[in-house]
Formats: C-alpha cells, sequence, structure tokens
C-alpha cells in the first residue's frame, strides 16, 4: 500500500515505548504527526526529538499527538526518552515493515558505508485518518516548527 496525500495513512500496530502495542487507529480525532528517524542517540535524531519535547505543548493545544518511529527496540527507546525527558511515545519498527509502508526504508550511503535505513520523514494525518502533509529527506533544523504551523494554519 503507498502512502498518498488525501488518502488514508496506513493503519498499523508497534510496540510502544510505555509497553503497550499502539495503532495509528488509536488516534482517530485526532491530529497525529507521524516522524520516522533512524536510530536513538545520534545526534541529528536526538535534536529532532529535543525539539518536538520542546514544542509538545503546543501540538497538544491544536489536540495533536507526536510518535515517533525507528527500527530501534523498546529498550533502547526507553533510555532515550530517559536520558532526555521526552512526553511522547516511541515506537518500535525492528523489521521496518511500517517504514516500508510509508515508504522511508532506503538504501543509504554514508561514509562509503551502503546500507538500508529510515530516510527521516514527518507526517501529518488528519482526525479522519487521512494523510493530509509529508516531508520527506528532513532536514533537523526549524523541521518541528514547520510541522507545528502546518497543523496550526490547517485547522
Amino acid at each position: 500500500m503507498a502512502v498518498e496525500i488525501g488518502k488514508q495513512a496506513p493503519d498499523f500496530t508497534l510496540p510502544a515505548s510505555n509497553g503497550e502495542d499502539v495503532s495509528l487507529s488509536d488516534y482517530k480525532g485526532k491530529y497525529v504527526v507521524l516522524y520516522f528517524y533512524p536510530k536513538d542517540m545520534t545526534p541529528g535524531c536526538t535534536t529532532q526529538a529535543c525539539d518536538f519535547r520542546d514544542n509538545h505543548e503546543s501540538f497538544k493545544d491544536l489536540d495533536a499527538v507526536i510518535l515517533g518511529v525507528s527500527p530501534d527496540p523498546v529498550k533502547r527507546h526507553e533510555k532515550f526518552i530517559e536520558k532526555h525527558d521526552l512526553p511522547f511515545l516511541l515506537l518500535a519498527d525492528e523489521d521496518h515493515k511500517v517504514a516500508e509502508d510509508y515508504d522511508v526504508w532506503k538504501f543509504k550511503k554514508n561514509f562509503g558505508k551502503e546500507y538500508y535505513g529510515i530516510e527521516r520523514s514527518t507526517f501529518i494525518i488528519d482526525p479522519d485518518g487521512n494523510l493530509v502533509k509529508e516531508w520527506r529527506k528532513v532536514k533537523v533544523k526549524d523541521h518541528v516548527e514547520e510541522a507545528l504551523n502546518y497543523i496550526k494554519e490547517n485547522l
């Protein structure tokens, strides 16, 4: 199933950092900021998570939920949350199935290494479960503010 603006976002269920299984459909009636990131504890991913943390109340005021997804296991997510006091759930997509559904599992080249991994991406899903906005190949600087402004302008 390909993701497409204006269409229903692919539903999924993944283990979450709160010890529960979480489904996208659990959040019907709210905006969902679904962001995919490569790896806990790395500089860019830490900056992005902390930017979401620092703007968490603003998203909450707009009835928007933030969900972070990476291939890291739940235990690593728990350490990442504890270290940076993150107030939102991180989901473990260890088999990268959800990343593939959202077409963010990509072949990458970095420092001479070739491998598959997450292409940093963010999706806004409306209260009806439709994909309304996507950012791919996200640059961390100012991105969270851009996502927040998109929801503000489209409420």
